[in-house]
């Protein structure tokens, strides 16, 4: 045996020693990570919870307008106005403190013409606003269908769906979220349980879960005053067999 065949024998024996170490290793690797896999199925559901609630503030723009050549006498119109609606709507229950004043707005129709003189009824035109903020909703929508008898005593109320345009909001949010947030969890559990079930696994603990935003809507175009508050929650279950 020369002296090279003894050095090659060993370093072949080491070299075959370590690819079948290496392919050990490997397929070991391999299973654990087939192992992980399997115990890492999962399955992603959402969960809804939907529920209608009257608003709980009502904002009621009434936007007075009013015109005349004479700027003073326009003035008082608008004054004297703005003391009749406000005399009507705390008589008809409302509370001073919801009531607020926009100072007027007032337009000299001369001193925007172009191209000219024309021919105008009225040089001044004015508005202002009286804005309600009040939380007896339902106290509120009643004096609403009432305030147009006041156009009898010769105050124009604009209906101007833009600047008019009455809102209802809803404030309560906070004190109904622990309760949709549990509700839309439970419905997504339901969900996990049946897919399990038809998939013939068993549902485990949640790997991963997130709250959805909150949304609020008028239920409808006719009904503003109640609302559709919506959230959706996606959880995410572990499976096993």
């Amino acid at each position: 045996m020369n002296v090279k065949s003894a050095y090659v024998r060993p370093a072949l024996i080491l070299a075959i020693g370590l690819v079948l170490g290496l392919a050990a290793l490997g397929y070991q690797l391999g299973s654990s990570a087939l192992s992980i896999k399997e115990y890492e199925r999962t399955v992603t559901v959402k969960g809804l919870s939907e529920r209608e609630e009257a608003a709980d503030v009502v904002l009621w723009p009434i936007r007075v307008i009013a015109a005349d050549n004479d700027l003073t006498a326009l003035y008082n119109k608008l004054e004297s106005d703005m003391q009749v609606i406000q005399t009507f709507l705390t008589r008809e229950g409302l509370s001073p403190d919801a009531i607020t004043l926009s100072a007027p707005t007032v337009v000299d129709k001369l001193a925007q013409q172009y191209g000219g003189p024309a021919e105008v009824p009225f040089r001044y035109s004015a508005s202002q606003t009286l804005t309600v903020y009040s939380y007896e909703v339902e106290d509120t929508r009643r004096i609403m269908g009432e305030i147009a008898t006041l156009g009898k005593q010769g105050i124009v109320i604009s209906q101007d769906d833009y600047r008019g345009a009455v809102q209802y909001l809803f404030l309560r949010l906070n004190d109904i979220k622990p309760e949709m947030v549990e509700e839309a969890t439970m419905n997504a559990r339901s969900v996990a349980q049946k897919f399990a079930e038809d998939s013939q696994s068993r549902l485990g603990k949640i790997k991963r879960a997130s709250q959805g935003q909150f949304s609020i809507s008028d239920r409808d175009a006719n009904t503003p005053y109640i609302k559709k508050i919506r959230v959706v929650s996606t959880v995410e279950y572990y499976l096993s067999d």
